[in-house]
């Protein structure tokens, strides 16, 4: 059923915004943003700085995560009364790991028409330069902060075929990257921080090598990680190769006879039977010498 404005009641425009560089909005929001009669930001101070970029001067209203119900409700009674509200994040779309999803509710409970002004994109602009298979991909967001909960997660989707998107904050990348490492073996991932911005920075290839780069360092920017998918395609490993991987595993990381062979058949899409079999001769090897 199609939703139209009801006689009298304005609309709500959910107005994506720069993730970066100023210049990446589109023509068609800041048309948006000139004509709403309120904007609505997550952070007023911050869209102070792109309105007065391009000299719009409208009321701003703040909406974030502490004040979202209390001040959807005070909106939809002004959309009710005729009033076009736009509503913007602080970079890029709102409701997409940021607010807006109950503003949007109760925007459509009342029938009020809610229409979506598109822009830049943090997931798409990452997903251009992967450089690896990412038509079809899962968008994940933030994982749970706490190890635990983080690592019981990865290993949930694990055997996700799709291209796999995270985003992170500076203070928890190298320790994410590395449970991600641990759980989903040595994938090809993008990198990427301060998209757009003057200090962009994008990083392609194996998380053992990327990983490396983000330990024991602090950045700014939030990063946006793109992680190719599950392949059950086999490496081309010889056994002398194999029995390197799992005497590496239990020395460096101390993992038991099962576990190292676990990871190994995960990372390599090899056959179970084929290196648990290779365990076994390097163990009686290790006995007879």
């Amino acid at each position: 059923m199609e939703r139209r404005t009801e006689k009298g009641h304005g609309r709500l425009y959910v107005v994506a915004t720069p993730i970066g560089n100023l210049e990446d909005i589109t023509l068609r929001a800041l048309r948006v943003l000139r004509e709403a009669d309120l904007i609505a930001a997550e952070d007023t101070r911050h869209s102070r700085i792109l309105l007065h970029a391009y000299d719009i001067s409208k009321p701003l209203l703040s909406l974030h995560e502490h004040n979202e119900k209390e001040r959807s409700t005070l909106l939809v009674s002004k959309i009710m009364q005729g009033m076009n509200v736009a509503y913007i994040s602080d970079a890029g779309t709102p409701c997409i790991s940021d607010p807006g999803r109950i503003l949007v509710q109760s925007a459509l409970e009342e029938n009020i028409c809610v229409i979506p002004v598109p822009g830049a994109s943090a997931v798409m602009s990452a997903l251009s330069v992967c450089g690896f298979p990412a038509e079809r991909f899962s968008f994940i967001g933030f994982l749970p902060p706490r190890k635990a909960p983080r690592r019981r997660y990865l290993e949930s989707i694990r055997k996700e075929e799709k291209a796999l998107v995270f985003f992170e904050s500076p203070a928890r990348i190298a320790e994410m990257l590395q449970d991600v490492l641990d759980m989903l073996g040595d994938r090809q991932v993008v990198v990427a921080r301060e998209m757009t911005k003057i200090f962009e920075e994008i990083r392609q290839g194996h998380l053992s090598e990327i990983l490396p780069d983000l330990s024991g360092g602090r950045t700014k920017g939030e990063y946006t990680v793109i992680l190719m998918g599950y392949s059950l395609k086999p490496v081309s490993l010889s056994d002398e190769e194999i029995r390197n991987k799992l005497l590496k595993k239990q020395v460096e990381k101390k993992l038991s006879m099962r576990d190292a062979v676990a990871e190994i058949v995960l990372e390599t899409g090899l056959p179970r039977k084929k290196v648990y079999n290779l365990m076994v001769k390097n163990c009686k090897t290790a006995e007879e010498n």
